[in-house]
């Protein structure tokens, strides 16, 4: 939780860090820097939806509960899966 609220100051002053914390050093980042610098406001509404996703599927994963779609616009395999594994989650057998 606490690690929450700090993520979300972070982002609120600069962006692309927040979007380094959660997602690493990809196309996602690239792609935060330059919405940052094109306006400050593009920047801060794809690193808070990169984060919505994150923080979103790792509550799933934790209540069992698997998506297999992928998020529109997120280019890391972290982001995808919540942060669990290297984006390979098995899914559920129904």
């Amino acid at each position: 939780m606490i690690a929450a609220i700090f993520l979300i100051l972070i982002t609120l002053l600069v962006p692309p860090i927040g979007v380094y914390i959660v997602a690493g050093c990809g196309a996602d980042l690239l792609i935060n820097i330059c919405l940052t610098l094109l306006g400050y406001i593009p920047g801060h509404i794809h690193a808070f939806y990169l984060e919505y996703v994150y923080f979103d599927r790792r509550e799933q994963a934790r209540e069992g509960r698997f998506t297999a779609a992928r998020a529109p616009g997120v280019y890391s395999e972290r982001v995808q899966s919540g942060g669990n594994g290297y984006g390979t989650i098995v899914q559920p057998v129904q």
